[in-house]
């Protein structure tokens, strides 16, 4: 499966309902198994930046982290970016290919 990182970043009026944001949480991450059972999260970080989230998981193509994002944007995320992730050790191995 290939690896995936998240950037999420919350609608405007999100942000002023942050004392729901475990029950939104939940209800986006219920949905993400519900329509993306084969997706498996990783770990999942609150972020201070340009971006509120950060998730990484393992999806078996880019459809399903296309889902993903959009299950993000559907649930009141302003943005959000699936984006492949290449472990460090195998770029490194790819460099020397070039």
């Amino acid at each position: 499966m290939q690896t995936y990182i998240l950037l999420t970043k919350l609608s405007p009026e999100r942000v002023t309902h942050m004392r729901d944001r475990a029950e939104m949480g939940k209800n986006w991450f219920d949905q993400v198994k519900e329509k993306c059972p084969e997706v498996k999260f990783i770990a999942h970080y609150a972020l201070l930046g340009e971006y509120d989230y950060l998730g990484i998981y393992e999806a078996p193509d880019a459809e399903s982290a296309a889902k993903v994002s959009m299950i993000s944007l559907a649930n009141g995320a302003f943005q959000a970016q699936s984006l492949p992730a290449i472990p460090y050790k195998r770029f490194l191995e790819l460099t020397q290919e070039i």
